[in-house]
């Protein structure tokens, strides 16, 4: 079916061939792919089973109920829950999830409950939200370091993106923590995307690729586009110089021109922040937003170009040979990538390629 109003095209290929990318700079390590939200907005289940082409060790969720709809599309891998909660560690069990503990008191529900299923524990090296902070790991790994479900140790790299002493203090502070243990647990990890890029590190077992799979920038690092949002055309009209547009009047017109109405808007996902600054591409001509982004239609002003009837827009993605990247328009909406994806509303159609 056509959709309606506005989707993303989804590029599967890309996707992984990002992947592949990460795998070639870290090839000691596995992949575990996170794939929580929803994929960052882009379908969890078509992810992962895209992302089986290149066997990963497993998937990374935030929730239970994310790793429960893996496991009912069929996902029989090891499915790391980052962020449960105390009472959800019964269904992580139930669903053969395999739980990040951060807490004495994660630690204590999941060995009363599970205690020869696999757990990985957080070492809070400075990320500060989540783990057992690496200066106090050894008193706290007494309590689960002989246990047999213990499989993993991990912690979060806070700047690998920005700062490239921090991911060094990090992994001092990390390598710290495993020298407490007796043994070296069978899985250690730490990089994200942009440490598996730019710094990737010898010894790790597995590496945590998020944004660069789904199109998003790293430093030094572009991925293949994955995304291509568009939009209809509702219609369109000429107006004199002079011409308000939208709520606020916050946009006139300089000269006669075509406005152009598409079928999106903030109740998409399309940021409101991106009013009389956002842009999208039809017919390969870039057209500015003219005025206010509202819940329903954004209003482009074409000049003196009327776009055809059933001409389409580009959000983000590539047109005519013009692109509109996904980090261009975050920048534009005073935001992150991570917040534009995962901000895609229900809506919002999914193709994929």
């Amino acid at each position: 079916m056509t959709p309606e109003r506005t989707w993303i095209e989804v590029s599967l290929p890309a996707l992984v061939a990002n992947a592949r990318a990460v795998a070639a700079r870290n090839p000691g390590a596995r992949l575990l792919p996170m794939v929580k939200a929803n994929a960052y907005g882009l379908g969890a289940v078509p992810v992962a089973r895209a992302l089986e082409a290149l066997d990963p060790w497993g998937f990374g969720v935030a929730t239970v109920q994310e790793g429960a709809e893996l496991r009912r599309a069929g996902i029989e891998r090891s499915i790391v829950v980052f962020a449960p909660t105390v009472g959800a560690l019964e269904a992580a069990q139930a669903q053969r999830l395999t739980p990040a503990i951060g807490s004495a008191a994660q630690l204590e529900r999941w060995l009363a409950s599970a205690p020869r299923m696999p757990f990985h524990v957080e070492v809070d090296t400075g990320m500060g939200r989540a783990g057992f902070h690496w200066r106090e790991f050894a008193a706290a790994a007494t309590r689960f370091r002989d246990e047999p479900g213990f499989e993993g140790v991990f912690t979060h790299l806070h700047s690998a993106d920005e700062d490239a002493a921090s991911v060094r203090e990090q992994r001092e502070r990390f390598a710290v923590a495993i020298a407490a243990l007796p043994k070296r647990p069978s899985l250690v990890h730490a990089a994200n995307s942009a440490g598996a890029l730019s710094q990737p590190m010898v010894g790790e077992d597995l590496v945590r690729p998020g944004i660069y799979l789904y199109g998003g920038a790293v430093p030094g690092y572009r991925p293949e586009p994955v995304v291509h949002w568009r939009a209809r055309i509702i219609e369109t009209r000429w107006r004199e110089a002079g011409a308000t547009v939208s709520y606020g009047a916050t946009y006139r017109t300089r000269t006669r021109g075509c406005l152009v109405t598409l079928a999106a808007g903030y109740a998409d996902g399309l940021r409101r922040g991106l009013s009389n600054r956002g842009a999208a591409l039809v017919c390969g001509r870039r057209l500015p937003f003219a005025g206010r982004v509202t819940m329903d239609m954004t209003v482009l002003d074409a000049g003196e170009h009327e776009p055809p009837a059933d001409a389409v827009a580009t959000l983000i993605g590539v047109d005519g040979g013009e692109t509109i990247t996904l980090d261009e328009v975050a920048e534009a909406a005073g935001t992150i990538s991570y917040e534009i994806l995962t901000g895609l509303s229900e809506r919002v159609e999914r193709v994929y390629l």
